[in-house]
């Protein structure tokens, strides 16, 4: 049994036995000291840092190629990865299939292409473009980027997007770039609930 000795009326000394000591008080906040504290986690912070991790990603190619599925209906899609504001999708593209034309709301986008070739058709101040990216080639779009991107090749593609902050809202386009419904996403309908259309905006 210990014998800490009792307080000494006058001298200071606290009883360990005294009402309120725990263990946070007798060692201290482990927070209030860096060396405790737990490291925060890193994460990107610019365009530039974002363009990286998608290229840690895609150069990862145990991790994404086994997640791979191919989907004659519709396109395919899962989310990789999710971080602080971001969030990592793999997509898999068939001949023939595309995004039809969008943006990404308040969005900023990485694109990268994995495996196949992709084009990309674009509307920009300068007018429409078009660009065929082939496996390895990135883009970068910033909120308010019109775009679509189709497999017009004869091989399956395969593309890896980071959006951030994470993709909750998208604008589709007519077939001449003209802005449905004044800019806003399609007003979910009974046939169209929800959860289903968030599950189709990663399809960008």
């Amino acid at each position: 049994m210990s014998s800490f000795p009792p307080p000494v009326p006058g001298s200071g000394t606290v009883s360990p036995w005294a009402d309120g000591l725990s263990d946070v008080s007798i060692a201290g906040d482990p927070l209030a000291w860096p060396h405790l504290a737990p490291a925060p986690l890193p994460h990107p912070v610019s365009v530039g840092d974002f363009a990286a991790l998608a290229r840690r990603v895609a150069a990862d190619r145990d991790r994404w190629r086994p997640l791979v599925r191919y989907d004659a209906l519709t396109r395919w899609y899962a989310r990789l990865e999710t971080g602080a504001g971001y969030e990592v999708w793999l997509l898999s593209w068939l001949p023939g299939q595309g995004s039809g034309r969008h943006d990404h709301g308040r969005s900023s986008g990485v694109l990268t292409v994995l495996e196949g070739e992709l084009t990309e058709r674009s509307l920009t101040g300068a007018g429409q473009s078009e660009r065929l990216l082939a496996e390895g080639a990135q883009r970068v779009f910033a909120p308010g980027y019109l775009h679509e991107m189709v497999n017009t090749s004869l091989e399956p593609a395969v593309s890896l997007h980071v959006y951030f902050p994470g993709l909750t809202e998208m604008t589709p386009y007519g077939s001449g770039w003209g802005r449905q419904q004044q800019a806003q996403p399609q007003a979910p309908t009974q046939a169209q609930p929800q959860q289903a259309v968030a599950e189709a905006l990663p399809e960008h």
